[in-house]
């Protein structure tokens, strides 16, 4: 690399390639075939090519960045006026040029495609067990409140919060809220009928929030973000190095996350017909990073062993000291967290899932970039996490991207030509069928998701084009076509439109899906070993990602272990429903932390056996694993007899799938 060649990383697309001095933002980011907006061709005008910045010291892609990495705005900035205000930190990439090592950040608003944040919850049937209600009373001349609400409503013991001023209407009567049966919070003239209150599910990608009435439990609007941290790393461990290397990093992170809360908030409220001073009780959780960030608490002992939390039970805030606008009496409850990677957002999973009340050995997990893992059976329940990283949502992966419009979400692949058919996300025909071309022309055919990501290599693994240690390619693998040298391997031509769009899947790729499926598996195991089980019950797959994948193609992979199929399902986004559920009931909140203070926690990193567990899932699906749940429902390709193994598979061969092998649940 020459001197004048600088390494350029956008965020949140992870996308990273050279850049001559001189070269502007926008032509960097097209190069890179990262998702700018630009409608005036790169005059000024239009103000929609805004980027962010970032300085300061980025390990994860080995770039320090300062001011002097970009030049000064010119006069096409100085003097841009365009509708899109041009904000205190923000450039406009089509003027912007870059003179050395950056980080750039491409706001959700520059993306000429924006993310789709599944985050719709399930609450079930819960019983309301309301921590704020309303009272109307009618208070006579002079009567103090609290004997009004004696006389009226049989309440004694309660205490008015300090500089409360309860005033009645012309007829005397005036509305309070009560919180946890105990204080006055809140007081109107006259009637008032309704409270408000937000549960908020805050991801390391995306933040998911939920509006609710309180005395109903009707949910009034649903609304997602991504969060803007991602601009410091795509995963946890890259946010904590950045507040190592960086002085004041934590107090830049938390004032993204709530700047970010603040603003779904207001979403909240316009999309559900409601003001911000109707809400007056939140609840909020997050993995631990996460939540020590929102508290404003310091992550970096989160980053290395022991892993030790600062705060672990539920916690009280006002919403004030978050710096969220809401009613000047409104709370914010935070959920306790389980261990040092395992969050309030599992504690809430738990609470929505109850595997500890279901039959047999139950196992949930939260799929992200760690992954959450919570196992219950013989009255016992364990938790633990494992450190997927990012290739599940798209990153590391050659062709990979976020779940916008235009990713392949689905993909089949004949196992007896090679061929693939694949499903848009936001397109309903697959590729073979009438009328894909003019739907997908809007588009295109971008990249390929998690869950895309996911079909493919479990597909290339049933049409024998990638061998069972992950191998593409290569004289082991059925020929085909689309199969083609890439560099010392071969890679998997997934799509060509014939315009130089090419999707191609990689040794690379596979590896990292290897890679991030093997740390997932092993987690789960070890659990299985400290509650000495070598079956599963049943499989929950909590979150927006866990919840949109095919079961059956993730038991292919070995992303988890063998289970009746009937028996695996996704139970969306059961943070946020937990969440949900300790904002309508008081109850639930003293039950979760009974639940939680009983949990067993494992450390993965502390446990010798993980590493043996993390070599044999490398394998696809596994080394060694019996899968008779699985075999119910197609045939698996034979492994080699070195790498087949297992007391009840020893000797036995696997043909691989043919048309008339039983595929059915796949090739839906």
């Amino acid at each position: 690399m020459s001197d004048a060649d600088h390494l350029v990383v956008f965020t949140p697309s992870g996308r990273r390639g050279n850049a001559s001095t001189g070269t502007t933002v926008l032509d960097a980011a097209r190069k890179l075939g990262v998702d700018i907006d630009s409608v005036c061709g790169g005059r000024g005008i239009c103000g929609r090519c805004q980027v962010e910045p970032m300085y300061g010291e980025f390990a994860k892609h080995g770039i320090t960045a300062d001011a002097s990495h970009l030049s000064s705005p010119g006069a096409v900035e100085t003097s841009y006026r365009g509708r899109r205000p041009l904000t205190e930190g923000r450039r406009l990439s089509c003027s912007a040029t870059i003179c050395g090592d950056l980080v750039i950040d491409v706001p959700a608003a520059s993306q000429v495609h924006q993310q789709v944040i599944r985050k719709d919850i399930d609450l079930g049937d819960i019983e309301l067990d309301a921590v704020l209600v309303l009272r109307l009373v009618e208070l006579a001349p002079g009567e103090d409140l609290l004997d009004a609400l004696g006389r009226q409503w049989s309440l004694t013991g309660l205490e008015q919060a300090p500089g409360l001023d309860v005033t009645a209407d012309g007829t005397g009567l005036a509305t309070v809220a009560i919180r946890d049966d105990e204080q006055i919070v809140a007081a109107w003239p006259g009637l008032r009928d309704r409270v408000l209150g937000v549960a908020i599910d805050i991801g390391s990608t995306t933040l998911a929030g939920h509006l609710f009435d309180l005395a109903t439990g009707t949910a009034l609007a649903t609304a997602g973000a991504m969060n803007p941290q991602i601009r410091f790393g795509e995963d946890l461990m890259s946010r904590v190095s950045y507040v190592m290397m960086n002085p004041g990093g934590e107090v830049e992170l938390t004032a993204a996350v709530r700047e970010a809360l603040d603003a779904l908030l207001g979403r909240l409220c316009e999309d559900g017909d409601a003001t911000r001073d109707e809400i007056l009780e939140l609840v909020l959780v997050g993995n631990p990073i996460m939540h020590h960030l929102l508290l404003g608490l310091d992550p970096t002992p989160l980053g290395v062993a022991p892993f030790t939390l600062e705060i672990s039970d539920a916690v009280d805030r006002t919403a004030v000291e978050l710096g969220l606008e809401a009613h000047p009496a409104a709370r914010v409850h935070v959920l306790p967290c389980i261990a040092g990677h395992v969050g309030a957002d599992t504690a809430a999973v738990v609470l929505a899932t109850r595997p500890h009340e279901s039959e047999g050995v139950q196992l949930v997990v939260d799929i992200g970039t760690n992954a959450e893992i919570v196992l219950s059976g013989n009255g016992r329940t364990l938790a633990a996490s494992s450190p997927t990283g990012p290739a599940f949502e798209g990153a590391q992966i050659s062709s990979g991207q976020r779940a916008t419009p235009g990713a392949i979400e689905r993909v089949r692949i004949d196992p007896a030509t090679g061929e693939p058919r694949i499903r848009i996300l936001g397109v309903e025909p697959w590729s073979d069928e009438p009328g894909f071309d003019e739907a997908v022309r809007a588009t295109g055919v971008t990249g390929i998701c998690g869950s895309g990501i996911i079909e493919v290599v479990a597909e290339m693994y049933l049409a024998g084009l990638m061998t069972t240690d992950g191998v593409v390619g290569g004289p082991d693998t059925r020929p085909s076509p689309r199969i083609e040298p890439d560099g010392r391997t071969f890679a998997y031509v997934l799509h060509d439109s014939g315009d130089g769009n090419r999707i191609l899947v990689t040794q690379n790729d596979v590896r990292a899906i290897q890679l991030a499926k093997a740390a997932l598996y092993a987690g789960i195991r070890l659990l299985m070993d400290h509650l000495a089980v070598d079956r599963l019950d049943g499989i929950a797959l909590a979150g927006a990602f866990g919840s949109h994948i095919d079961t059956v193609h993730a038991t292919v992979l070995g992303l988890i272990p063998d289970c009746t199929p009937s028996e695996v399902m996704a139970v969306g986004n059961a943070a946020g429903a937990g969440a949900a559920i300790a904002l309508l009931s008081g109850a639930a909140r003293r039950e979760i932390q009974v639940l939680v203070d009983d949990i067993e926690k494992i450390e993965t990193a502390m446990e010798p056996a993980f590493q043996a567990h993390f070599v044999d899932a490398m394998a696809v699906p596994h080394r060694t694993a019996d899968y008779p749940g699985l075999s119910t429902v197609l045939t698996l390709p034979e492994r080699p007899a070195a790498t087949a193994g297992g007391a009840n598979e020893r000797g036995r061969r696997r043909r691989r799938p043919t048309r008339e092998s039983p595929r059915e649940e796949v090739n839906k």
